[in-house]
């Protein structure tokens, strides 16, 4: 069963298509097996599900192979956001299970594996489960769910209601709700659906927040051109802060007060300052290659230590497992902080920018224009290009040619490739060319002091995609 492979962030397929309840019995069996002999957890699994088509058939599924294989059982009661598993795997000492397609549009459905540190499984872990499930051609047999549960090999848990006492341990609940601030909340029909309102009550504005495994016919992704109606719920209920999470709530988007659209480079740079200048706490920034460079201007003023990492959550992980980290994430809206999970968790985040605006008595708009003020301006943007396979080949290997030398009148003055190519422009600007490994897309990121600017430099190198002349150039090579 080769064809069951395993992306950055766990397996995910079309419901009816590959992800069927034979090739999800089989991708629990290899799981299974390498629980066994990994000896990861003596204490098995922990078993969530979002709010996706089939996802507690689903669930239920997986869990009667794990226990039909002799791996004790916990599932939770109810839809839980992937956070929620994480911090059950951790307190439980055992290896998180979730059914998921997190982002993926409606017709996805997924598996991911959660170590019992709390975080995604590491690149090695994924590995022992991919070599398992080379081995394996047809799926378990296995008893219903109900026989399971009735013999106690598998017992239903409401993880959702631990995870949200530890969020009430770790954020300052009573300063929000005595602030008298009013927080606007897009769970995008997923998983973080009712948990802020759970922990805030009354000032807490829902959108998209009813159970719909369609997700409003759309991809869960709380990326900008997605969060219009949490940007006009804002601005309607005079809100401080609009907060979306995507299909299981481990990624964060946002908006300030005035409904514009708050990147993840500058949530990422506004906990930095507030951990570090405001609560004191030290330790390394962690970045992936895509990420802002305002963070290594605070790293050099902070005297603290940063790190850049290839693009993906996974290489992340690994640094927080093994590392002193204050604050690391992704250009996704995937965050992780110290004192909390080693893992993304958009509810949690959502909630500890929130605590700061409430702390800091300003508002959002002015939070982030004081980091521009004291950094420099920091705009971005990013464009993903269908294109033909040879054309993107010829784009990525003309750019790692170093032949890109200028782009929208700026010089290249020097080329980085941990991954993708990286050209630095003699302005201090920068663009990103990536390619994908699994479809015909190349990826695109600038950064510059404008918006407009940043543009500017991903529509230059655009145009160059249908160049014939590059196209030609590579081939001859």
């Amino acid at each position: 069963m080769s064809r069951l492979k395993f992306g950055t962030d766990g397996w995910r397929a079309v419901i009816a298509k590959d992800y069927t309840f034979e090739n999800l019995n089989i991708v629990a069996r290899a799981t299974a097996q390498w629980i066994e002999k990994s000896n990861i957890s003596d204490n098995g699994v922990v078993v969530g599900y979002d709010a996706r088509f089939l996802g507690r058939q689903f669930a239920e599924h997986a869990a009667s192979v794990f226990a039909e294989s002799g791996i004790p059982v916990r599932i939770s009661t109810r839809i839980s956001a992937t956070p929620a598993i994480s911090w059950a795997a951790k307190h439980y000492d055992a290896v998180g299970i979730v059914i998921t397609a997190s982002h993926n549009p409606p017709e996805y459905n997924g598996f991911k594996i959660k170590a019992p540190f709390g975080g995604s499984a590491l690149p090695d872990h994924i590995d022992q489960v991919e070599n398992e499930l080379r081995h394996i051609s047809e799926p378990l047999s296995v008893r219903p769910f109900q026989d399971y549960l009735r013999a106690g090999l598998i017992r239903e848990m409401d993880f959702v209601a631990g995870y949200l006492d530890v969020l009430r341990e770790r954020i300052d609940l009573k300063a929000i709700r005595n602030s008298g601030i009013r927080i606007a909340h897009d769970p995008m029909y997923g998983a973080g659906s009712g948990l802020i309102r759970e922990l805030l009550g009354d000032a807490v504005v829902e959108v998209n927040a009813e159970h719909n495994p369609l997700f409003g016919g759309t991809a869960p992704e709380p990326v900008e051109e997605k969060l219009g109606k949490l940007a006009d719920a804002v601005v309607m209920n005079g809100c401080a802060i609009g907060l979306a999470n995507d299909g299981d709530a481990d990624r964060i988007g946002m908006v300030n007060e005035k409904g514009e659209f708050v990147s993840s480079h500058q949530i990422l740079s506004l906990l930095v300052k507030y951990l570090n200048q405001e609560k004191g706490l030290n330790g390394t920034i962690v970045k992936t290659f895509s990420t802002t460079d305002m963070l290594d201007k605070q790293a050099a003023k902070y005297r603290l230590p940063i790190e850049v990492t290839p693009i993906g959550f996974k290489y992340i992980v690994e640094k927080i497992i093994y590392g002193d980290i204050l604050a690391a994430g992704e250009e996704s809206g995937g965050l992780a902080v110290k004192g909390h999970l080693p893992e993304r968790d958009g509810i949690y985040i959502g909630l500890l920018i929130t605590e700061m605006l409430v702390k800091s008595g300003k508002k959002l708009s002015e939070l982030v224009q004081e980091l521009f003020e004291e950094f420099g301006p920091h705009q971005y943007y990013r464009n993903d290009i269908l294109t033909e396979e040879k054309k993107k080949n010829a784009m990525a290997e003309f750019c790692r040619s170093k032949r890109l030398k200028e782009i929208s009148g700026q010089k290249v003055v020097a080329w980085d490739q941990k991954d993708g190519v990286k050209h630095t422009l003699e302005n201090g600007s920068w663009l990103l060319v990536r390619e994908s490994g699994t479809e015909p897309v190349l990826r695109i990121y600038s950064e510059a002091a404008t918006r407009e600017e940043a543009m500017d430099l991903v529509e230059a190198v655009t145009a160059k995609v249908e160049d014939p002349s590059i196209h030609n150039h590579c081939l001859s090579d």
